[in-house]
């Protein structure tokens, strides 16, 4: 394992862990243990794993700033075209749940359109870099 993946995968995803399991366990609405809750802590998994992952797939070619250093196909990216902003609600819906604030959901309904203008500002540029391959990708995957 390169030194690269250790910081871009395994650390997040351990401190990800750790945040998580605190919160569970020790957060806002520790003594909630119902369905409800269970739920979110399964939702928050699922979604640091696939921000994880998509970060994995990814490798050197994320970026915060978009950029078209090379059109990522693989992985994930085979089904999900921004599965980074897909897994960050799913991560974010189940936090929400796991401190008892499902009323705060309100806050990804205001985040999806912003998530959805990112991808379309990203889609621009892989467009304008890789042509008819990424059109061609576009069209077999979601969002």
């Amino acid at each position: 394992m390169d030194r690269g993946t250790l910081w871009r995968v395994w650390l997040p995803l351990l401190a990800g862990l750790w945040a998580v399991g605190w919160i569970f366990l020790y957060g806002h609405g520790r003594g909630l243990h119902g369905p409800v809750r269970w739920i979110g802590l399964l939702l928050a998994l699922i979604g640091l794993a696939g921000v994880i992952l998509s970060r994995y797939t990814l490798g050197r070619s994320f970026s915060i700033a978009p950029k078209a250093t090379a059109l990522v196909t693989t992985g994930i990216y085979s089904r999900i075209r921004n599965p980074i902003y897909v897994s960050g609600e799913i991560f974010l819906a189940g936090m929400l749940l796991i401190v008892g604030r499902p009323e705060l959901m309100v806050i990804l309904l205001l985040l999806i359109p912003i998530q959805i203008l990112r991808a379309r500002h990203e889609a621009a540029i892989l467009e304008a870099e890789f042509g008819e391959a990424y059109r061609e990708y576009r069209k077999r995957t979601w969002f």
